[in-house]
């Protein structure tokens, strides 16, 4: 698999690792986490993971000190990098949490149900069926604390965004964005299709980690009722 190096401004660098959403490349960067955190360099600040590439911002004044080769901090990052890429293949942990998460689908809770059933020419209880069928894995966190991007969901309920955002999309919301799906952690504006809500509470700033999902977790979305959704959201209370 080719790698693929981009300087952002002048105290990060971009680790590119392929096109497209793909649990082989998802797999991929988690492999070079992992000999990263086994790794570390002197000046490594942070790492964000997305679905095709990472993110590492770096100390400039730290990594210029370095006695590796490279004319510029960008270069010894590059370098460093590419030995790290040679070294032995490591196994990586396959095994991950499987969370359920109870949605409340369409009417108040899930406004664009009908709106993804006939853009699909799906009847709206096919669209639940089909969205509880797959289990969903988390590329990355992102846009929002807490909002989990995922994939795997089933391409025959995929739908492109509202051409006009809302304003506030509730707590909970559970949206389809292209062949993508995610849940808002918290209230937002927005332009993901939303076809239900879970009464869990994503966004947990009183814990750590704050977030009640990480990267690699697996996803089953389970329906219920209106009912079973107010009481569950009373006891979360």
């Amino acid at each position: 698999m080719a790698i693929y190096f981009k300087p952002l401004g002048d105290s990060a660098i971009l680790v590119t690792f392929g096109d497209g959403i793909s649990e082989e490349i998802h797999l991929s960067i988690k492999k070079f986490l992992k000999i990263l955190e086994m790794h570390p360099f002197n000046g490594l600040i942070e790492v964000v993971p997305s679905y095709t590439n990472l993110c590492i911002y770096y100390d400039v004044y730290l990594v210029s000190q370095w006695k590796f080769e490279g004319s510029t901090p960008y270069v010894k990052v590059v370098n460093y990098i590419n030995t790290l890429l040679l070294k032995e293949e490591i196994e990586v942990n396959e095994t991950s949490r499987i969370i359920e998460i109870p949605v409340c689908y369409g009417g108040i809770y899930g406004p664009d149900l009908n709106e993804v059933a006939t853009y699909n020419q799906l009847s709206e209880q096919e669209v639940i069926q089909i969205h509880t069928k797959n289990e969903c894995l988390i590329y990355m966190l992102g846009f929002a604390p807490g909002f989990a991007f995922m994939g795997g969901m089933d391409e025959k309920i995929a739908t492109p965004r509202k051409e006009t955002p809302r304003l506030k999309i509730p707590a909970g919301s559970v949206g389809i964005a292209g062949k993508q799906t995610g849940i808002y952690p918290f209230e937002t504006p927005g332009g993901w299709q939303i076809i239900g809500r879970t009464p869990l509470k994503l966004f947990l700033p009183e814990q750590n980690p704050p977030t009640l999902f990480r990267a690699g977790d697996r996803i089953r979305f389970v329906t219920i009722s209106e009912e079973e959704y107010k009481n569950l959201a009373g006891e979360i209370k």
